[in-house]
């Protein structure tokens, strides 16, 4: 028997129930709850709570399903994500987060979201078409050169969350092949994809090693217990 999709929830708020969170661009915090602008007023994407404050309606972000959004619950000092931005985004899957970041650059950015499962990626293809700032590419993140035509320019933010055991080098390789010089990338590493034999903080301790030879690293924050031995770097091209 299928299920019914639940209605789009739209609760009232008063304007003093949000505020900018830690002045990063586009995220707010709302009675304790992460959220976003919605770029698509009444149209939710995941099954998360719309909020309408006055004129505005802001869509929450879950930490518990969202890597970023865990690591800005975490105290994550720093956040480049900006309206109007050019973003690589690997690992799209299904848009959680990506249609979060769309919200945050909003129409006068773009979102490139490399994935290379199909299923997942059709679902993204969907909120592509409402949204129109977002560009799915069915690829492996591993091979940019084969996606390289469909990446137009330099990109300003290039952020990986791929179950990989050479997630550092991916993010590298897809850095030098797109990243304006000086620009941000982010990474949610996955320890348990790298080696499940070796201690998380282990793997971590390696994953910035080989980072820093490419970048320096400008904040880091561990994800437990919204993500389970995981680790969120924020990064800029050296």
């Amino acid at each position: 028997m299928m299920r019914k999709r639940r209605t789009p929830v739209t609760r009232q708020r008063s304007k003093e129930s949000v505020r900018p969170f830690n002045d990063f661009d586009g995220v707010y915090s709302i009675d304790g709850r992460l959220a976003t602008v919605n770029l698509l007023p009444g149209v939710r994407v995941y099954g998360e709570d719309l909020v309408k404050i006055g004129r505005t309606e802001y869509r929450i972000w879950d930490n518990y399903r969202s890597k970023p959004a865990a690591a800005l619950k975490k105290r994550l000092k720093v956040f480049p994500l900006k309206k109007g931005m050019t973003v690589l985004y690997l690992g799209a899957a299904s848009g959680t987060t990506v249609s979060h970041f769309s919200d945050i650059v909003g129409k006068e950015g773009v979102i490139y979201g490399i994935d290379i499962a199909e299923r997942v990626l059709r679902e993204l293809i969907h909120h592509a078409e409402l949204r129109g700032n977002i560009v799915p590419i069915l690829a492996d993140a591993k091979l940019p050169d084969r996606y390289a035509g469909q990446v137009f320019g330099q990109v300003d933010l290039v952020f990986e969350d791929v179950a990989a055991k050479d997630q550092a080098e991916i993010l590298v390789r897809n850095a030098d092949k797109f990243l304006a010089p000086g620009g941000y990338a982010m990474i949610a590493i996955k320890s348990q994809s790298i080696d499940v034999t070796k201690p998380p903080a282990e793997i971590y301790k390696e994953c910035l090693a080989e980072l820093e030879k490419h970048f320096d690293v400008l904040d880091k924050v561990e994800l437990d217990p919204f993500e389970k031995m995981h680790m969120f770097v924020v990064l800029r091209k050296k």
